[in-house]
């Protein structure tokens, strides 16, 4: 089971004109089957942190590390956009992050593929698919490795309304059936509502100004009242604390 694990953590990064503050004395923790939205303004250390955790950046002092029966878990990243190779066709884009070209890792590949149902574009080329389509192969991708826990970074930002919204379902569905330890950056409040089980609300200058708990039962119906209200809860923290970016 993953262990995620952030204390004291601060970023700062040193420039020739200025000094940034990207994180600035963030502590939580999270575990289990728990899906986790870091939200907040432009330039508030979401994804700086995310990037801590996949140790792409180093902390400027403080801890964050994702464990799993104590040793160092196993991660799947989905970006913003899908980094799909555009030489390689859909099933060997997936089978690239396999460890071994074996059967069983490709039987687990097209497993991926069937649930985010795109299983008949095995041998199409990225470039024959839609951004919503390359999108649900990255996100099967990342799956497919069978990670302890699963960073997510804005990956529904560049994608229409109605595209965005439906592989929101597909992700919830996945996250159901694989029952993993997701951390997922965004910046729509709404999004972060109908998918997570807790909202981290990260303040310019990055730091941690709200941890909350969403209590609504799964799956969420965007007009829901329930769901709606929660909505308008989680934004009136932003505007209270003056979060709301102009």
């Amino acid at each position: 089971m993953a262990q995620v694990e952030v204390s004291h953590l601060h970023k700062v990064f040193e420039g020739e004109s200025r000094t940034v503050t990207a994180l600035d004395d963030v502590s939580f923790e999270a575990s289990g089957h728990t899906f986790v939205s870091l939200v907040g303004p432009s330039g508030c250390g979401k994804s700086t942190l995310l990037n801590i955790l996949a140790g792409v950046e180093h902390a400027t002092s403080g801890r964050a590390e994702i464990l799993d029966g104590g040793r160092r878990a196993r991660l799947g990243y989905v970006f913003q956009s899908p980094r799909l190779l555009p030489w390689r066709t859909v099933l060997d884009n997936m089978m690239f992050v396999q460890p071994d070209q074996g059967a069983e890792h490709r039987e687990r590949a097209e497993h991926y593929l069937e649930m985010v149902g795109l299983s008949d574009t095995r041998k199409a080329w990225p470039g024959q698919l839609s951004g919503g389509m390359q999108q649900r192969v990255g996100i099967a991708r990342a799956f497919s490795i069978e990670p302890d826990a699963l960073l997510m970074d804005e990956p529904f930002s560049h994608l229409d309304a109605i595209t965005a919204r439906t592989l929101r379902r597909e992700l919830h569905a996945l996250w159901m059936e694989t029952r993993k330890t997701v951390l997922f950056v965004t910046h729509d409040v709404f999004e972060a509502v109908e998918l997570s089980d807790r909202i981290i609300i990260l303040a310019k200058g990055g730091s941690l100004r709200q941890n909350l708990t969403i209590d609504l039962p799964y799956p969420r119906d965007p007009s829901d009242d329930r769901v709606a209200l929660t909505k308008t809860e989680v934004l009136r923290q932003f505007e209270d604390l003056d979060l709301v970016a102009s």
